[in-house]
């Protein structure tokens, strides 16, 4: 069983390797999300982006990290999560972020759909190296 890492600036690190992992990564999101003022719809709408987001870490990038960090700026709080994995990258980012497209058997929702749930979104990717996505929900 794998349990969240905690790094010396209170980054909390969640393996991704497992469905099990998924599960785990969500439920450490929720937390920080609650613990940041989040409204609950809020809540729901990072936590479904970090669900989509873990899912494709697993499914795509052969597994890899989220790291969650309770952030502030201007006296708002919120949540920044990244996902990285070493899988084989993302050869066209803008085909990838179109809705309905799907490199696998998905229905092509999990970055596009991911993207318009939070407020801050960055995808890094590298071919045959792998990808970073960084998303922060901020309290309103």
């Amino acid at each position: 069983m794998t349990s969240p890492g905690l790094d010396p600036e209170g980054t909390r690190i969640q393996l991704i390797a497992t469905s099990d992992d998924v599960v785990r990564a969500r439920q450490l999101v929720r937390t920080l999300a609650v613990g940041c003022g989040l409204s609950l719809v809020d809540q729901t709408k990072l936590v479904t982006a970090a669900s989509e987001l873990a899912r494709n870490t697993l499914s795509y990038g052969g597994g890899g990290t989220m790291s969650a960090l309770p952030v502030e700026r201007n006296g708002r709080r919120g949540v920044r999560l990244s996902f990285t994995d070493e899988g084989p990258g993302i050869p066209d980012i803008d085909l990838a972020l179109r809705d309905g497209w799907s490199s696998g058997s998905g229905m092509g929702l999990g970055l596009s759909g991911a993207r318009r749930l939070v407020d801050e979104f960055e995808l890094r990717t590298v071919v045959d190296e792998g990808t970073t996505v960084t998303v922060v929900k901020w309290s309103r």
